[in-house]
């Protein structure tokens, strides 16, 4: 006697794929990224010193991940590929954050779809203006929606509670500095508490510096520079 075929409702497939990425995602150590009056800075909690939750993906448009690290290291690379072939087809300034985030939510929303499983991740797309009024940030989710951000956008396990203590804040009015150790305490106070600096991953999009190039990684010895504690 045969059996009938399994049937699965198109509702019930997308909570339970949407379900699935939820937990990858929530096992994440966190990262936020916020804009400061000279630039915007991104910040992890990642004690790997190789595994990089920050990149560079282009010259004013920086990139963060939290998830699966195989998942987000090759959506990166095709990042950085969208971007190179892209600037050299047409011009350096046709590059933009918004271009890249569209190509993003494009591929996280099929593979959402059609896949048998969906990516685990979430990124932050932010670009950096010519002024802090051009300063873009965009978070993408799994299943390729996107939200653009206006002062500060937190990704992981610990998202919500680091928005909520950043709340009300405007960051983009403050020093580097004063921005960091708002975002140090924001990862600390949602997670187990204190963080050594040994335990941060952080970069910049610089907006004073000189040249195409913006983004720089900031050293152990900068954060502890830095730090108020």
């Amino acid at each position: 006697m045969s059996q009938a075929p399994f049937y699965v409702s198109p509702e019930q497939l997308m909570k339970d794929r949407a379900d699935f990425a939820r937990k990858g995602i929530a096992r994440g150590r966190s990262v936020v990224v916020l804009r400061y009056d000279d630039g915007i800075l991104f910040l992890a909690e990642n004690p790997s010193p190789t595994l990089h939750k920050i990149a560079e993906i282009y010259d004013r448009i920086g990139f963060a991940a939290v998830g699966k690290y195989n998942e987000f290291e090759t959506l990166r690379q095709a990042g950085v590929r969208y971007a190179d072939l892209r600037g050299y087809s047409y011009h350096r300034t046709d590059v933009t954050a918004r271009g890249l985030t569209n190509a993003y939510a494009q591929t996280l929303a099929g593979v959402f779809t059609t896949e048998s499983k969906p990516f685990e991740v979430e990124l932050v797309v932010a670009e950096l203006g010519a002024t802090g009024a051009g300063d873009q940030l965009y978070r993408l989710s799994y299943d390729g929606s996107v939200i653009d951000e206006s002062e500060h956008v937190a990704i992981g396990g610990q998202a919500e509670a680091i928005t909520a203590r950043l709340a009300g804040l405007t960051t983009s009015e403050l020093d580097l500095r004063a921005v960091f150790n708002h975002g140090v305490r924001a990862l600390a106070e949602a997670t187990t508490g204190p963080l050594p600096t040994r335990d941060l991953e952080a970069a910049v999009l610089d907006r004073t510096a000189p040249g195409h190039r913006t983004f720089r990684r900031l050293t152990d010895a900068a954060m502890v520079e830095m730090r108020d504690e």
